[in-house]
């Protein structure tokens, strides 16, 4: 767990990590897999990466670009986490197209059939698939999360059916508790394939849901205890997110 001063500077730092991380992804294995999320936290973390001057030390065209969830809206909604994502960071940088995988929209090649979207991105996550480890997804590098107050995590919310799934690596969620009702998301088991997740917390409305995540509830219950990495899980706060930790777990802020 790191935990910044505020929410500015854990994006800048946050960022930081992230462009490092890549980098040496790129070095090891030659290109560089990481799943984006998005909400205020997932957008300003893109934002601040793209004000960094390091961004540069990233070869765009190596990276392959996914995202944890998705609104199930038209293509081109504002609202949508590809679109902001475009906005916060994609559009100002070289990426591949062709390596740019967003989850697919309401009025997309399986128009308004949620279902047969996630069956399709879940095709697409195959066609990348690490083979030697049996996945069905690729072994993404860095997974991205966005912690909600109620601890839900890409859109896998508290006592959804979703969460039960353990074989489907994408599945469509209907009657989300926040609008749009509709999406497309990850699944925990498909999330837990990443060599590295990081939780992104901030602000005083998600102080609650870090407390009760960080204090060992049951997925069902708390997902973002259900997200966790296959090599490291990171825990990113701000120290208003941080405010209701029990002492034991708030380290000193580190910026």
């Amino acid at each position: 767990m790191v935990v910044h001063r505020d929410k500015e500077l854990m994006a800048q730092a946050a960022a930081a990590r992230l462009i490092t991380k890549i980098v040496d992804a790129q070095a090891a294995r030659g290109s560089a897999s990481v799943v984006l999320t998005g909400g205020r936290n997932g957008n300003g973390l893109l934002a601040a990466l793209a004000a960094s001057p390091a961004r540069d030390a990233v070869d765009w065209a190596r990276l392959d670009l996914w995202w944890g969830d998705e609104r199930f809206l038209p293509a081109g909604d504002p609202d949508r986490n590809e679109v902001q994502a475009r906005a916060a960071l994609l559009d100002q940088v070289p990426v591949d197209p062709a390596r740019v995988h967003p989850m697919p929209a309401s009025d997309g090649p399986w128009g308004n059939d949620a279902e047969a979207a996630a069956e399709g991105y879940a095709a697409e996550l195959a066609t990348a698939r690490d083979v030697l480890n049996h996945d069905t997804v690729p072994r993404f590098d860095v997974l991205l999360l966005g912690v909600g107050p109620d601890t839900h995590v890409a859109s896998l919310f508290p006592e959804h059916p979703a969460l039960h799934e353990r074989e489907r690596p994408v599945v469509a969620v209907h009657g989300a508790p926040k609008p749009p009702p509709t999406r497309i998301s990850l699944t925990l088991p498909a999330i837990r394939t990443a060599r590295e997740v990081w939780l992104l917390a901030a602000g005083e409305d998600k102080a609650e849901a870090a407390r009760i995540a960080l204090s060992g509830p049951g997925e069902l219950q708390a997902p973002a205890a259900g997200a966790y990495g296959h090599s490291r899980t990171l825990w990113l706060l701000d120290r208003a997110a941080a405010s209701a930790l029990p002492p034991q777990l708030y380290p000193p802020a580190t910026a």
